[in-house]
């Protein structure tokens, strides 16, 4: 049976203001270690806030949240160190320049250099190289990503990626970290019907192996997932999350330029506006 080790997430009316108005507004839900949580909600409606401030990224308003104990907006630091970033767009964007083995080379140094314990470096060097690279063969079980099955193996250029495996590559530089939660933003944007049907099993892994993972998307899946809502998909009293699982609402599909335009906006605005760390 699998160690869950996740961390479990709740909040309580959680809200996040912006100089135009609420960002995300009266989110609550609780969701246990080891949870699929999907986000969704139209564009523009804060989905991608709710999932920097809950990763401890961006300072919620008001409201509480908790993160595997550590209280949110008080402890960012503190849920920042034990959650990881997959694919978001305009925060940890892939390099399309590198090739895949060259992304994850960089990330593996850079993981061993900054995040390692002090006394991993006092460890003999085939030692560290050893964990490093059971660290890199698990990440890349989890996420499914066989680089073999690849045009050119390895040494495929990110920028040849399809969108499935640039959600693998992203999954698995994020599990590098063993964090206990992990975010993914817009996990359906662009994705087939097909490939859509892949994704989620994807997540559903990364939660079994007892990491709790957080994900936006368009339509949640139909069954496995706490559905947490934002935005015009609740009315003005009603709590925007539900603990279980959901259909997205009809608005949650519609999206367009305007509304695209409004999530920009809204998550420039909370940048700028909410204290950082």
């Amino acid at each position: 049976m699998t160690q869950v080790r996740g961390a479990a997430v709740e909040a309580e009316d959680f809200g996040l203001d912006g100089p135009r108005g609420p960002v995300f507004d009266k989110v609550g839900f609780t969701a246990g270690a080891g949870s699929l949580i999907a986000v969704t909600g139209p564009s523009g409606s804060g989905r991608t806030c709710l999932l920097l401030a809950l990763t401890g990224r961006m300072k919620a308003s008001r409201g509480r949240a908790e993160v595997a104990g550590h209280p949110l907006p008080k402890r960012l630091a503190a849920v920042r160190r034990i959650s990881a970033l997959g694919p978001v767009p305009g925060v940890n964007d892939l390099d399309p320049a590198l090739t895949v083995t060259e992304q994850l080379r960089e990330r593996v140094l850079l993981q061993r250099r900054f995040d390692s314990p002090l006394r991993a470096w006092l460890r003999p060097r085939k030692e560290r190289a050893a964990a490093s690279r059971a660290r890199l063969e698990a990440a890349l079980g989890t996420a499914g990503l066989d680089l073999d099955a690849l045009p050119r193996g390895g040494r495929t250029a990110v920028r040849d990626l399809g969108r499935l495996e640039e959600l693998r590559l992203s999954v698995a530089l994020a599990l590098l970290a063993e964090p206990l939660l992990l975010a993914v933003d817009d996990l359906d944007l662009k994705l087939p019907e097909s490939e859509r049907e892949r994704a989620w099993p994807l997540l559903r892994t990364v939660a079994e192996q007892g990491t709790t993972v957080l994900a936006v998307c368009s339509e949640p899946p139909d069954h496995g997932a706490v559905v947490v809502r934002t935005g015009r998909a609740h009315g003005p009293d009603e709590p925007a999350g539900d603990e279980g699982t959901g259909a997205g609402t009809g608005a949650a599909g519609e999206s367009g330029d305007a509304d695209d335009d409004a999530e920009k906006e809204g998550a420039d605005d909370a940048l700028a506006e909410a204290s950082r760390a």
